[in-house]
């Protein structure tokens, strides 16, 4: 068992989403006192999920944090979003976590959804138990879920319950530690019962089992089941609590998060066996102690606070720590985030969740160490693939746009945003179209700024199949000195991502010297835009010949000669257009993969190769080259096709010839006017 006092433990609400964590929250925070009446999601009454844009969702778009105490123990709880487009924000508070508590459905067709958070904690090392929510409406055994289940956990699963079933109502469980029934009561504690005499004989099968997963990392205890012998009942919960605290094993609890069924069960294990904050600690890398930044917020009327657990005896306001650049940073105002509220406290303890006024320039993922500086630490982030060219909608409020922005990505390190100067476009990058509409709902609300957004201008480019030679001359008389400038091209194609290269072969001092960099400046002012409307790659131009004027020849009459000829060259030149292509990676369930495939070739997708997903259960890997206007929409179309599971990474590969129909309407597109 953990030793008590050990200062406050951070626990973690993960799973996919619709799973009911918020819901969860609400219930231990109800059975804690923590608050008086426990809300929900769709009346949008619960604690957590209180901004606007997660309201309107019905589901969390950030972390909700709160903070309880059971029984003595005291507790910080962070409730992480489910939903792949903000699981980001919850990231690294999960790093920072003893224990995290997967929520899942009891529907074994809906288990997969789980996989990709139970990998997740794979990586982190983060220890971690299931709860089997909505049980009250469930369908199928907990046996069938657990047997779905258990290919998708690095962990052997441990079933510390059995259902007692009314029919196909699930109305209480068996408890097989303490080898005891209760039953469920809406709002109040589960009553004790006497253990139904038709499920006598499954629950000594089930607790030997149980027992006997428990013996796998307890040799005293083997020796007891291989000599029939009755474990006492201390050194079975004592076996429970470091199966779980040391990340040997995953226990699955279950009940009803709305009706507080199990809730208070889930309590007592929260106590019993989540590890003590030193453990964390040291899975994060640090001996020296201090806070871990695990998000940046802007969101509230204090300003810039920085979320953060603390790994050390005490914190109080003042207090000098050392920051990761090894500068020294004195500690602003202490709050304990509970909810939508931030609550002043005088003094942090360890385990505390904070939030840290005045902590400028430390970003989520670092250290305020009471030490020297100590190593950040990397969130793990779902890929970024989405993006949007956004304008505001009066140019007075592009500085506010800016400085709005910056403020956004720095508490989102899923987010980000740049300025495409090739098409003078703000382009704002996040992981799907859901987490970008939350973003610019979220633009609007706090900071006033209301923008428009479009998809980015894809990047096509244009080259040419053939050889030509051309003249260009600049003449023009007007009072005084005049303008001249005489400039002979060859103009050749190169292979695809050969780029531009300027030579010339001048001789007898046909062109001048000095003015022969104004002709390749001349060039590259044709390059800007060929003849189909986009820019030129791949071309070697010579400069062979030309002539000049001793009085009305300058830097400009040859810059533009040499833009003339480059024009007329690029025109006669078969001149053809150019896409961008990706190399994308989609990782899908196997389930979902002949409509993945299918999805891939509908986008005029070329399949490199396809094979498992290492070290996931039943999913692959699908390697593919599609061009880059066929990536809209992509991931929403994933989703729709997997249970919200398949997503992918893509990272521009070769441009590619684009002919026929679809050349002609995107040149069409350009021609027209706007």
């Amino acid at each position: 068992m953990p030793e008590r006092s050990v200062g406050t433990r951070m626990v973690a609400l993960v799973g996919p989403g619709g799973a009911g964590k918020t819901s969860l929250a609400e219930a231990l925070l109800f059975a804690a006192k923590a608050i008086d009446r426990q809300g929900t999601v769709d009346a949008g009454t619960s604690l957590g999920d209180s901004s606007a844009e997660a309201r309107a969702r019905r589901g969390s778009t950030e972390i909700n944090l709160a903070r309880f105490a059971f029984l003595g123990d005291s507790f910080a709880l962070a409730d992480c979003p489910g939903s792949v487009g903000f699981s980001a924000d919850g990231a690294l508070a999960l790093a920072a976590a003893d224990l995290a508590v997967v929520v899942m459905d009891p529907d074994p067709a809906r288990a997969p959804l789980a996989e990709p958070v139970l990998r997740q904690l794979e990586v982190l090392g983060v220890p971690h138990l299931l709860f089997v929510n909505k049980i009250d409406q469930g369908r199928g055994s907990i046996r069938a879920l657990l047997e779905t289940l258990q290919p998708m956990s690095a962990r052997p699963l441990i079933a510390r319950q059995i259902p007692i079933r009314d029919g196909e109502t699930i109305t209480g469980f068996v408890d097989l530690a303490l080898e005891r029934a209760f039953h469920y009561r809406a709002g109040k504690p589960s009553e004790r019962r006497e253990i139904p005499a038709e499920l006598a004989a499954r629950k000594t099968a089930d607790r030997f089992h149980m027992l006997e997963q428990l013996a796998d990392h307890d040799d005293a205890l083997l020796e007891q089941l291989l000599m029939d012998e009755t474990p006492e009942l201390p050194a079975v919960l004592a076996d429970l609590a470091r199966e779980t605290g040391e990340n040997l094993g995953a226990p699955l609890l279950f009940g009803s998060a709305l009706n507080g069924f199990g809730v208070r069960r889930l309590l007592k294990a929260l106590r019993h066996e989540a590890p003590p904050p030193s453990r964390a600690a040291k899975r994060l890398g640090t001996t020296n102690g201090g806070a871990f930044v695990f998000k940046v917020s802007h969101g509230t009327a204090v300003g810039r606070l920085a979320l953060a657990r603390i790994f050390d005896t005490a914190l109080t306001e003042g207090a000098d720590l050392t920051g990761p650049d090894g500068a020294a940073i004195r500690v602003g105002a202490l709050f304990t985030p509970h909810g939508d509220k931030t609550i002043k406290v005088a003094r942090a303890e360890m385990g505390d969740v904070v939030a840290i006024a005045k902590a400028e320039g430390v970003r989520a993922g670092e250290w305020l160490a009471s030490g020297k500086a100590a190593k950040p630490v990397e969130a793990q982030l779902p890929p970024s693939n989405h993006a949007l060219a956004i304008a505001t909608r009066d140019r007075k409020d592009d500085v506010r746009l800016s400085t709005a922005l910056h403020k956004l990505v720095e508490e989102d390190p899923s987010l980000s945003w740049a300025q495409d100067e090739a098409h003078h476009e703000t382009l704002l990058k996040g992981v799907n179209d859901e987490h970008l509409a939350v973003t610019l709902a979220r633009l609007k609300r706090r900071y006033g700024v209301s923008v428009d957004s479009k998809p980015p201008t894809i990047g096509y480019k244009e080259s040419i199949r053939k050889s030509v030679t051309q003249r260009g001359r600049h003449k023009k008389q007007s009072g005084g000195h005049g303008q001249f400038g005489d400039v002979v091209i060859e103009l050749q194609p190169r292979e695809r991502g050969e780029g531009f290269v300027f030579a010339e072969r001048i001789t007898g001092g046909a062109v001048p010297k000095q003015w022969i960099p104004a002709v390749e400046q001349g060039v590259r002012d044709a390059m800007a835009k060929g003849p189909l409307g986009f820019p030129v790659v791949d071309v070697a131009v010579t400069l062979t010949d030309g002539s000049y004027h001793s009085v009305d020849s300058s830097e400009l009459a040859f810059r533009t000669a040499g833009r003339v000829a480059m024009a007329e060259a690029l025109a006669a030149a078969s001149p053809h257009l150019l896409e961008p292509v990706h190399r994308v990676t989609v990782f899908t369930p196997g389930h979902a993969t002949s409509r993945v495939t299918s999805a891939v070739a509908s986008r005029r997708g070329q399949m490199l190769g396809m094979g498992p997903r290492e070290g996931w259960s039943r999913w692959d890997r699908i390697e593919a080259l599609i061009p880059e206007a066929e990536l809209l929409g992509l991931d929403a179309e994933l989703r729709s096709l997997s249970q919200g599971l398949a997503t992918y990474e893509a990272a521009f590969d070769h441009l590619a010839e684009l002919n026929g129909k679809l050349a002609d309407d995107v040149v069409q597109h350009v021609l027209e006017p706007a």
